[in-house]
């Protein structure tokens, strides 16, 4: 299947057609929207299932075989961020604390936008690689980190021991790491018990999520008076940018099509979960609409409907 039939076929897909109808609600100021207890619900679901599933995959994998994809995942959480808060600092002319907020947001990754990467893939016949979610685990934290050290070192009262423990018991890393262990310690047996949950009900559930997404994206969007022009460019520019650089990085580690192609999503993908929270105490100047309004209403989207299936073109390219 060529390049063209397969950003067709990701743009026609169940996820992202519940994600353009959930934004489509809000403009036409409809009341659909789920309940904060569902939305909740499905949240802790997806991000439990992404590390049972990596978790129980670890079990076959060679630990010599994860050190360069780890240490490329290292590679990004220092490049992504520098280059972030550079570019706002000097081009944007973000203040310090909101140049870092954005530079934590790039810094981090949005493990709904690696969920819909590995659907992809798993839609188009790529193999990924089964320690792909340990490095979602990997990526989560020292990008926010080394944002907030650039903050720190503009003079923004950066709050290290609230920041670090925001990040570390925050419900996205607990549920992802403790999901990764449980798959990886637990029995087969006890495995297939929970599958039919866990994988079986995945996608549908990830078409309900992305639903109400589509309309907590397009509700950031209206909510945010922050995003001038320039911002919004930069929200559209930079996740392509990043993402060929995740592609050429992931395939120079070893990562196969499908490995190199999801890497390059998690590159190119902003959080809006575990950065948010942790900026929110580390950076309390910080104009919380900029970041968000960037990394859930314009970046999300971009990657979302055209990005995913660009990456994994770039990555079978120079694969």
């Amino acid at each position: 299947m060529g390049s063209l039939e397969l950003a067709v076929e990701n743009l026609t897909s169940p996820p992202v057609l519940a994600f353009v109808l959930g934004g489509l609600a809000v403009f036409l100021k409809s009341d659909l929207r789920l309940p904060d207890p569902i939305h909740t619900w499905l949240s802790t679901y997806l991000l439990l299932a992404i590390g049972l599933k990596g978790g129980h995959a670890l079990k076959s994998t060679n630990a010599a075989d994860l050190a360069l994809p780890v240490l490329a995942t290292l590679a990004l959480a220092v490049i992504v961020p520098v280059v972030v808060f550079t570019v706002s600092r000097t081009l944007l002319q973000h203040s310090a604390a909101d140049s870092g907020s954005l530079a934590a947001h790039f810094g981090s990754v949005s493990a709904v936008t690696f969920t819909a990467a590995t659907v992809f893939a798993a839609g188009a016949g790529y193999a990924v690689e089964p320690f792909m979610t340990a490095l979602v685990a990997v990526l989560e934290v020292p990008g926010i980190l080394v944002a907030l050290v650039l903050a720190s070192m503009m003079g923004t009262g950066t709050s290290w021991r609230t920041a670090v423990h925001e990040v570390l018991t925050g419900r996205s890393v607990l549920l992802l790491a403790g999901g990764i262990v449980i798959g990886a310690v637990g029995k087969d047996a006890t495995y297939t018990k929970v599958e039919p949950l866990f994988v079986g009900l995945f996608t549908g559930l990830l078409t309900l999520f992305l639903l109400d997404m589509g309309a907590t994206a397009a509700s950031a969007l209206k909510r945010s008076r922050a995003l001038d022009t320039k911002t919004v460019v930069f929200g559209l520019v930079a996740p392509l940018v990043f993402g060929c650089v995740g592609a050429l990085l992931g395939t120079a580690v070893g990562l196969g099509v499908g490995g190199a192609g999801v890497f390059a999503t998690m590159a190119a993908s902003a959080s809006y979960i575990a950065a948010p929270a942790a900026t929110r105490l580390a950076l309390p100047d910080a104009n919380p609409g900029l970041a968000l309004g960037v990394s859930l209403g314009v970046t999300f989207p971009l990657n979302l409907a055209v990005g995913i299936p660009l990456y994994f073109a770039l990555a079978r390219a120079v694969g």
